[in-house]
């Protein structure tokens, strides 16, 4: 299967995406590993003030198939949590790009996007893996 990645969006290794609203940034998870998981039952985000380090763990997706940690892709403060998708799993799994986005957060160091993958090297990865 192909995937289109949003050209703005940054990656990380792990497969969450980082795009960037002025000084705020959206992180959700890849299509590609919402695709590997399968059915998405449930959801867990941090709360609303949060302080994450970049490659700390921030919550956990549960499919019919596996549970997997989710990795904060920079570091900063969460400002918003996206509740919809916490409850309606369905919104992860349909629109991941989307209305599917799972928190925004405050960058402490947004030189750090500098650091992940753009949608290329994305593509280029997963097609590897």
């Amino acid at each position: 299967m192909a995937f289109q990645f949003p050209e703005q969006f940054r990656f990380a290794d792990s497969h969450e995406y980082a795009n960037v609203d002025a000084d705020l940034v959206r992180v959700g998870i890849s299509a590609f590993a919402v695709d590997q998981l399968g059915d998405i039952v449930f959801v867990d985000l941090p709360e609303v003030g949060t302080v994450l380090t970049r490659g700390q763990s921030f919550g956990s997706v549960e499919s019919v198939k596996a549970v997997e940690e989710m990795y904060a892709p920079l570091s900063g403060e969460v400002v918003q949590r996206n509740n919809s998708v916490m409850d309606n799993p369905d919104e992860l799994q349909n629109d991941p790009h989307g209305e599917g986005w799972l928190m925004v957060i405050r960058p402490s160091d947004p030189e750090q996007l500098n650091e992940l993958m753009d949608a290329t090297a994305y593509g280029s990865k997963i097609s590897e893996d």
